[in-house]
Protein backbone atom coordinates (compact mmCIF):
# COMPACT_ATOMS: atom_id res chain seq x y z
CA UNK A 1 0.00 0.00 0.00
CA UNK A 2 0.92 3.38 -1.23
CA UNK A 3 0.16 6.87 0.95
CA UNK A 4 -2.86 8.11 -0.03
CA UNK A 5 -2.69 11.71 -1.11
CA UNK A 6 -5.50 14.14 -1.07
CA UNK A 7 -4.73 18.15 -1.49
CA UNK A 8 -1.64 18.67 -0.36
CA UNK A 9 -1.11 15.59 2.11
CA UNK A 10 -0.18 12.19 2.01
CA UNK A 11 -1.47 9.57 4.61
CA UNK A 12 0.35 6.92 5.22
CA UNK A 13 -0.82 3.26 5.43
CA UNK A 14 -2.18 1.95 8.60
CA UNK A 15 -2.32 5.85 9.65
CA UNK A 16 -5.52 7.70 10.05
CA UNK A 17 -5.57 11.72 9.59
CA UNK A 18 -7.66 14.56 9.60
CA UNK A 19 -7.34 16.97 6.27
CA UNK A 20 -8.66 20.69 5.97
CA UNK A 21 -9.21 21.50 2.21
CA UNK A 22 -9.79 25.23 2.16
CA UNK A 23 -12.71 26.65 0.89
CA UNK A 24 -13.06 30.11 1.73
CA UNK A 25 -12.20 33.23 4.14
CA UNK A 26 -15.70 34.54 6.07
CA UNK A 27 -16.33 38.11 6.36
CA UNK A 28 -14.65 38.42 9.52
CA UNK A 29 -11.32 36.35 8.18
CA UNK A 30 -12.24 33.06 9.23
CA UNK A 31 -11.19 30.24 7.29
CA UNK A 32 -14.03 27.87 6.32
CA UNK A 33 -12.45 24.45 5.42
CA UNK A 34 -13.86 21.19 4.19
CA UNK A 35 -12.74 18.85 6.97
CA UNK A 36 -11.75 14.56 5.86
CA UNK A 37 -11.05 12.08 8.18
CA UNK A 38 -9.10 9.69 6.33
CA UNK A 39 -8.20 6.43 7.45
CA UNK A 40 -5.57 4.40 4.93
CA UNK A 41 -5.78 0.57 5.49
CA UNK A 42 -2.50 -1.36 5.35
CA UNK A 43 -4.32 -3.82 2.89
CA UNK A 44 -5.88 -3.72 -0.57
CA UNK A 45 -8.83 -2.51 -0.87
CA UNK A 46 -11.66 -0.10 -2.28
CA UNK A 47 -12.16 3.88 -1.00
CA UNK A 48 -15.59 4.49 0.27
CA UNK A 49 -16.35 8.02 1.50
CA UNK A 50 -19.02 8.97 3.92
CA UNK A 51 -20.73 12.37 3.46
CA UNK A 52 -23.21 14.26 6.00
CA UNK A 53 -24.13 17.87 6.39
CA UNK A 54 -24.45 18.37 2.18
CA UNK A 55 -28.00 20.11 3.63
CA UNK A 56 -26.45 22.36 6.37
CA UNK A 57 -29.64 21.14 8.85
CA UNK A 58 -29.73 17.46 8.06
CA UNK A 59 -27.14 16.97 11.42
CA UNK A 60 -27.52 13.60 11.80
CA UNK A 61 -24.92 12.08 9.46
CA UNK A 62 -22.52 13.72 11.40
CA UNK A 63 -23.27 11.36 14.90
CA UNK A 64 -23.38 8.48 12.26
CA UNK A 65 -19.86 9.32 11.14
CA UNK A 66 -18.61 9.58 14.48
CA UNK A 67 -19.40 6.60 15.55
CA UNK A 68 -18.46 5.02 12.31
CA UNK A 69 -15.01 6.30 12.91
CA UNK A 70 -15.14 5.50 16.76
CA UNK A 71 -15.86 2.08 15.80
CA UNK A 72 -13.61 -0.99 16.89
CA UNK A 73 -13.52 -3.12 13.52
CA UNK A 74 -11.42 -0.08 11.74
CA UNK A 75 -7.93 -1.11 13.21
CA UNK A 76 -8.36 -4.08 10.78
CA UNK A 77 -9.66 -1.98 7.56
CA UNK A 78 -8.45 -2.71 4.16
CA UNK A 79 -8.89 0.24 1.43
CA UNK A 80 -9.51 3.75 2.64
CA UNK A 81 -12.55 5.35 4.27
CA UNK A 82 -12.86 9.03 3.67
CA UNK A 83 -15.62 10.50 6.17
CA UNK A 84 -17.14 14.11 5.50
CA UNK A 85 -18.75 14.66 8.77
CA UNK A 86 -19.94 18.40 7.78
CA UNK A 87 -19.86 19.21 3.71
CA UNK A 88 -22.20 22.29 4.27
CA UNK A 89 -20.09 23.85 7.12
CA UNK A 90 -22.23 27.31 5.87
CA UNK A 91 -25.60 25.64 6.28
CA UNK A 92 -24.17 23.59 9.92
CA UNK A 93 -23.55 27.17 11.31
CA UNK A 94 -26.75 28.90 10.27
CA UNK A 95 -29.41 25.76 11.08
CA UNK A 96 -29.92 26.86 7.34
CA UNK A 97 -30.23 23.98 4.32
CA UNK A 98 -28.97 26.27 2.36
CA UNK A 99 -25.63 27.72 1.49
CA UNK A 100 -24.74 31.54 1.74
CA UNK A 101 -25.75 32.18 -1.93
CA UNK A 102 -29.01 30.33 -0.92
CA UNK A 103 -28.83 27.74 -3.21
CA UNK A 104 -29.31 24.36 -2.69
CA UNK A 105 -25.53 22.13 -2.96
CA UNK A 106 -27.20 19.25 -3.70
CA UNK A 107 -28.24 21.04 -6.67
CA UNK A 108 -24.83 22.06 -7.36
CA UNK A 109 -22.91 19.35 -8.37
CA UNK A 110 -20.37 18.71 -10.63
CA UNK A 111 -19.56 22.35 -9.78
CA UNK A 112 -16.94 24.50 -11.15
CA UNK A 113 -13.71 26.06 -10.17
CA UNK A 114 -15.36 29.89 -10.84
CA UNK A 115 -18.48 29.74 -10.20
CA UNK A 116 -20.87 30.41 -7.12
CA UNK A 117 -19.57 29.41 -3.39
CA UNK A 118 -21.78 26.70 -3.54
CA UNK A 119 -20.28 25.72 -7.42
CA UNK A 120 -17.05 25.93 -5.67
CA UNK A 121 -17.87 23.68 -2.94
CA UNK A 122 -19.25 21.18 -5.22
CA UNK A 123 -16.53 21.15 -7.37
CA UNK A 124 -14.07 20.99 -4.11
CA UNK A 125 -15.59 18.15 -2.77
CA UNK A 126 -16.25 16.09 -6.47
CA UNK A 127 -12.30 16.39 -7.13
CA UNK A 128 -11.03 15.93 -3.50
CA UNK A 129 -13.55 13.40 -2.32
CA UNK A 130 -15.61 11.30 -4.74
CA UNK A 131 -13.17 11.23 -7.75
CA UNK A 132 -10.92 9.57 -5.50
CA UNK A 133 -13.58 6.97 -4.26
CA UNK A 134 -15.33 3.78 -5.79
CA UNK A 135 -18.15 3.61 -3.24
CA UNK A 136 -19.86 6.53 -1.34
CA UNK A 137 -22.39 6.55 1.29
CA UNK A 138 -24.27 10.05 1.54
CA UNK A 139 -26.70 10.69 4.97
CA UNK A 140 -29.86 12.94 4.73
CA UNK A 141 -32.80 13.10 7.13
CA UNK A 142 -36.05 14.90 5.87
CA UNK A 143 -36.45 18.45 5.37
CA UNK A 144 -37.30 20.49 8.38
CA UNK A 145 -40.50 19.58 10.37
CA UNK A 146 -40.46 16.53 9.04
CA UNK A 147 -39.34 13.04 9.58
CA UNK A 148 -38.35 9.78 7.58
CA UNK A 149 -38.28 6.41 7.88
CA UNK A 150 -34.44 4.88 7.35
CA UNK A 151 -34.49 4.28 3.70
CA UNK A 152 -31.91 3.91 1.35
CA UNK A 153 -32.31 5.20 -2.54
CA UNK A 154 -30.78 4.13 -5.00
CA UNK A 155 -30.73 4.79 -9.18
CA UNK A 156 -32.88 1.70 -11.28
CA UNK A 157 -30.93 -0.49 -13.05
CA UNK A 158 -27.77 -0.59 -11.13
CA UNK A 159 -27.56 -4.13 -9.82
CA UNK A 160 -24.03 -3.21 -8.28
CA UNK A 161 -25.98 -0.05 -5.80
CA UNK A 162 -28.72 -3.06 -5.58
CA UNK A 163 -26.58 -5.57 -3.91
CA UNK A 164 -25.15 -2.58 -1.40
CA UNK A 165 -28.54 -1.39 -0.36
CA UNK A 166 -29.41 -5.35 0.17
CA UNK A 167 -26.15 -5.62 2.53
CA UNK A 168 -26.92 -2.17 4.57
CA UNK A 169 -30.22 -3.66 5.24
CA UNK A 170 -32.31 -0.77 6.03
CA UNK A 171 -36.25 -1.26 6.68
CA UNK A 172 -36.83 -0.01 2.51
CA UNK A 173 -34.89 0.59 -0.59
CA UNK A 174 -36.45 3.34 -2.58
CA UNK A 175 -35.55 3.24 -6.43
CA UNK A 176 -35.76 6.64 -8.02
CA UNK A 177 -35.00 8.37 -10.85
CA UNK A 178 -31.61 10.30 -10.77
CA UNK A 179 -31.26 14.81 -10.49
CA UNK A 180 -30.10 16.99 -12.41
CA UNK A 181 -27.36 18.50 -10.58
CA UNK A 182 -27.21 15.91 -7.23
CA UNK A 183 -24.32 14.43 -6.13
CA UNK A 184 -25.00 11.08 -6.34
CA UNK A 185 -25.89 11.85 -10.22
CA UNK A 186 -22.83 13.08 -10.93
CA UNK A 187 -21.21 10.73 -8.97
CA UNK A 188 -22.35 7.95 -11.47
CA UNK A 189 -21.25 10.09 -14.46
CA UNK A 190 -17.63 9.34 -13.09
CA UNK A 191 -18.34 6.24 -12.30
CA UNK A 192 -19.07 6.12 -8.56
CA UNK A 193 -21.71 4.12 -7.32
CA UNK A 194 -23.30 5.94 -4.20
CA UNK A 195 -26.04 5.23 -1.92
CA UNK A 196 -28.55 7.78 -0.50
CA UNK A 197 -29.35 7.44 3.40
CA UNK A 198 -32.63 8.60 4.62
CA UNK A 199 -33.52 8.47 8.43
CA UNK A 200 -35.08 11.14 11.11
CA UNK A 201 -35.34 14.95 10.76
CA UNK A 202 -33.44 18.13 10.32
CA UNK A 203 -32.02 19.47 13.21
CA UNK A 204 -32.35 16.58 15.42
CA UNK A 205 -31.04 12.86 16.86
CA UNK A 206 -33.25 10.13 16.23
CA UNK A 207 -31.44 7.17 17.88
CA UNK A 208 -32.95 4.16 15.63
CA UNK A 209 -32.22 6.11 12.51
CA UNK A 210 -28.87 6.74 13.83
CA UNK A 211 -27.95 3.52 14.74
CA UNK A 212 -29.62 1.88 11.14
CA UNK A 213 -27.14 4.37 9.37
CA UNK A 214 -23.84 3.33 11.43
CA UNK A 215 -24.95 -0.60 11.62
CA UNK A 216 -26.04 -0.43 7.84
CA UNK A 217 -22.57 1.41 6.31
CA UNK A 218 -20.71 -1.37 8.58
CA UNK A 219 -22.72 -3.86 6.30
CA UNK A 220 -21.77 -2.39 3.86
CA UNK A 221 -18.14 -2.32 4.29
CA UNK A 222 -17.89 -5.88 5.40
CA UNK A 223 -19.58 -6.37 2.39
CA UNK A 224 -16.83 -4.58 0.22
CA UNK A 225 -14.63 -6.74 2.39
CA UNK A 226 -13.23 -3.45 4.20
CA UNK A 227 -13.74 -4.52 7.59
CA UNK A 228 -14.20 -8.50 9.41
CA UNK A 229 -17.42 -9.42 10.42
CA UNK A 230 -19.65 -6.75 12.00
CA UNK A 231 -22.76 -6.93 14.49
CA UNK A 232 -25.41 -7.39 14.09
CA UNK A 233 -25.79 -9.13 10.85
CA UNK A 234 -27.86 -8.30 8.23
CA UNK A 235 -31.26 -9.17 9.76
CA UNK A 236 -33.23 -12.43 8.14
CA UNK A 237 -35.90 -10.53 6.52
CA UNK A 238 -34.73 -8.57 3.22
CA UNK A 239 -35.49 -4.89 3.04
CA UNK A 240 -38.83 -4.35 1.37
CA UNK A 241 -38.69 -2.77 -1.99
CA UNK A 242 -40.60 0.28 -3.73
CA UNK A 243 -41.11 1.45 -7.45
CA UNK A 244 -43.15 4.31 -6.89
CA UNK A 245 -44.39 6.70 -3.86
CA UNK A 246 -46.76 9.16 -3.84
CA UNK A 247 -47.35 12.22 -1.36
CA UNK A 248 -50.88 12.50 0.19
CA UNK A 249 -51.34 16.34 0.81
CA UNK A 250 -54.07 18.59 2.28
CA UNK A 251 -57.24 19.08 0.38
CA UNK A 252 -58.12 22.19 2.87
CA UNK A 253 -56.17 24.22 5.69
CA UNK A 254 -56.31 24.11 8.89
CA UNK A 255 -55.32 21.35 11.98
CA UNK A 256 -54.27 18.22 11.05
CA UNK A 257 -55.37 15.17 13.62
CA UNK A 258 -53.26 11.57 12.44
CA UNK A 259 -52.03 8.77 14.43
CA UNK A 260 -50.25 7.31 11.95
CA UNK A 261 -46.45 7.44 12.09
CA UNK A 262 -43.56 6.45 9.57
CA UNK A 263 -43.44 2.61 9.23
CA UNK A 264 -47.16 2.29 9.33
CA UNK A 265 -48.86 0.38 6.48
CA UNK A 266 -51.26 1.64 4.76
CA UNK A 267 -54.38 0.67 2.14
CA UNK A 268 -56.03 2.25 -0.48
CA UNK A 269 -59.05 4.07 0.42
CA UNK A 270 -58.08 4.32 4.11
CA UNK A 271 -58.75 7.46 6.20
CA UNK A 272 -54.69 8.02 7.31
CA UNK A 273 -55.79 11.55 8.81
CA UNK A 274 -58.23 14.16 8.86
CA UNK A 275 -57.65 17.95 8.43
CA UNK A 276 -60.24 20.27 10.32
CA UNK A 277 -60.58 23.82 11.16
CA UNK A 278 -60.16 25.05 14.49
CA UNK A 279 -63.23 25.47 15.84
CA UNK A 280 -64.25 21.90 14.66
CA UNK A 281 -67.11 22.72 12.37
CA UNK A 282 -65.38 21.46 9.32
CA UNK A 283 -63.35 18.31 8.77
CA UNK A 284 -61.58 16.73 5.26
CA UNK A 285 -60.62 13.26 5.52
CA UNK A 286 -57.09 12.20 3.59
CA UNK A 287 -57.65 9.44 2.64
CA UNK A 288 -54.42 6.89 0.80
CA UNK A 289 -54.50 6.34 -2.69
CA UNK A 290 -52.38 3.05 -2.66
CA UNK A 291 -51.54 -0.21 -0.60
CA UNK A 292 -48.32 0.93 0.91
CA UNK A 293 -46.19 1.72 3.60
CA UNK A 294 -45.47 5.73 5.25
CA UNK A 295 -42.01 6.34 4.23
CA UNK A 296 -41.89 10.13 5.64
CA UNK A 297 -44.61 12.78 7.42
CA UNK A 298 -45.25 16.15 8.39
CA UNK A 299 -44.68 16.91 12.12
CA UNK A 300 -46.50 20.23 11.71
CA UNK A 301 -50.35 19.84 13.21
CA UNK A 302 -50.78 23.32 11.12
CA UNK A 303 -51.28 22.99 7.14
CA UNK A 304 -52.25 24.53 4.70
CA UNK A 305 -54.15 23.22 1.48
CA UNK A 306 -51.22 21.25 -1.16
CA UNK A 307 -49.34 20.57 1.72
CA UNK A 308 -47.69 17.48 1.56
CA UNK A 309 -48.60 15.44 4.33
CA UNK A 310 -47.43 11.68 4.23
CA UNK A 311 -45.33 10.12 1.89
CA UNK A 312 -46.13 6.56 1.06
CA UNK A 313 -44.36 4.18 -0.55
CA UNK A 314 -45.86 1.72 -2.80
CA UNK A 315 -45.60 -1.70 -2.48
CA UNK A 316 -46.25 -4.75 -4.26
CA UNK A 317 -45.41 -7.13 -1.17
CA UNK A 318 -46.94 -5.72 1.82
CA UNK A 319 -46.35 -8.59 4.53
CA UNK A 320 -42.77 -8.95 3.30
CA UNK A 321 -42.71 -5.29 4.11
CA UNK A 322 -44.73 -5.55 6.96
CA UNK A 323 -42.60 -7.97 8.49
CA UNK A 324 -39.40 -6.50 7.62
CA UNK A 325 -40.01 -3.17 9.34
CA UNK A 326 -41.22 -5.19 12.34
CA UNK A 327 -37.75 -6.66 11.87
CA UNK A 328 -36.12 -4.00 12.08
CA UNK A 329 -36.38 -2.52 15.72
CA UNK A 330 -35.77 -5.64 17.41
CA UNK A 331 -32.47 -5.67 15.33
CA UNK A 332 -31.11 -2.06 16.52
CA UNK A 333 -32.31 -2.76 20.06
CA UNK A 334 -29.38 -5.57 20.42
CA UNK A 335 -26.08 -4.50 22.30
CA UNK A 336 -23.90 -3.23 19.48
CA UNK A 337 -20.84 -1.39 18.06
CA UNK A 338 -19.22 0.57 21.51
CA UNK A 339 -22.09 1.02 24.31
CA UNK A 340 -20.48 3.84 25.94
CA UNK A 341 -20.46 5.76 22.52
CA UNK A 342 -24.26 5.52 22.31
CA UNK A 343 -25.91 8.33 23.66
Amino acid sequence: MTPFRIGAHEVAPGTRRAVDLPVSVLSNHTPMTLPVHVLHGTKPGPTLFLSGVVHGDEIQGVEIIRRVLRHASLKHLAGTLLAVPIVNAFGFLNHSRYMPDRRDLNRSFPGSDHGSLASLLADLFMREVVSRSNYGVDLHTAALHRTNLPQIRIAPDEPELLELAEAFGPPIVVVSKLRDGTLRQCARDVGVKVLLYEGGEALRFDEVAIRAGVVGILRVMKHLDMLPAVEPARGKVAPAFSHASTWLRAAEGGILRSGRNVGDHVVKGEIVAEVSDPLGDVSVHIVSDDDGIIIGRTNLPIVNRGDALFHVARMKDMESSRERVRSIGSELAQPMLDEDEII
